[in-house]
This record gives structure tokens, C-alpha cells and sequence, in this order.
């Protein structure tokens, strides 16, 4: 019985995943970021703590991107029409996305910008 209940939270979990990137416009963005980071990483041949960092970056993103869609789906459930502390529920989660995307770009400018700046400039 344990391991069906293991399964069906994987398969939930997989589930709510798929709904955020589905369901959510910035995603793609996000996607395509990553996307860009990740081959970056292999172009410019950056070390293991270096792709390390780009990837919990990447994976901050999209973690952060995630909490903010369950809170939207929290808020929307319990409020039907506009209520002040709804609007600041979202609009911190939404910060908390804005800090995270913040963080990526910092990791990116770090990681990169000597393998740019040598190859380019």
C-alpha cells in the first residue's frame, strides 16, 4: 500500500509541474533562459562549480515561478471578487519570482561574463 501512495505523490507532483509550465505564460520565458544558460554552460566549458551554480539558479527560477502558481490557484480559490490582502498575496509571490529571476541573472553575469568578455571583446 506504501509504495502506491510513494507513486501517486510522484505522479501528482509530475502533475502539478506539468500544470505550472502549461498553464503559465513565463514559463517559456523561463524556459528559453534556462535553455540559453545551460548551453552557455557547455559552450564556454565552465567548471562543475560554476554549472553547479547555473543550474540552482535555473532550478530557483523555476521553483519560485512554481510557488507563485499555487499561490495565484490558493487566492483565486478562496477569493471571488477583489479583496486588498488577495492582491498582496499575489503581488509577493510574484516578487519573490522578480528576486529569483534577479538572482539567475547575477549568476549568469558571473559565470559568463569572463568567458564572454575573452572570446568576444
Amino acid at each position: 500500500m506504501k509504495k502506491h501512495r510513494l507513486y501517486q505523490s510522484f505522479l501528482n507532483a509530475f502533475a502539478g509541474v506539468v500544470f505550472a509550465f502549461r498553464s503559465e505564460r513565463n514559463m517559456g520565458f523561463h524556459i528559453v533562459a534556462a535553455a540559453a544558460a545551460i548551453s552557455a554552460s557547455f559552450y564556454f566549458n565552465v567548471g562543475k562549480a560554476e554549472f553547479l551554480s547555473v543550474l540552482s539558479a535555473v532550478f530557483f527560477v523555476f521553483m519560485a515561478e512554481m510557488f507563485n502558481t499555487a499561490v495565484e490557484a490558493a487566492v483565486d480559490l478562496k477569493t471571488r471578487k477583489f479583496h486588498p490582502l488577495a492582491r498582496v498575496a499575489k503581488n509577493v509571490a510574484a516578487g519573490a519570482v522578480l528576486f529569483a529571476a534577479v538572482y539567475a541573472l547575477v549568476v549568469a553575469l558571473v559565470v559568463f561574463f569572463g568567458p564572454v568578455r575573452v572570446r568576444f571583446f
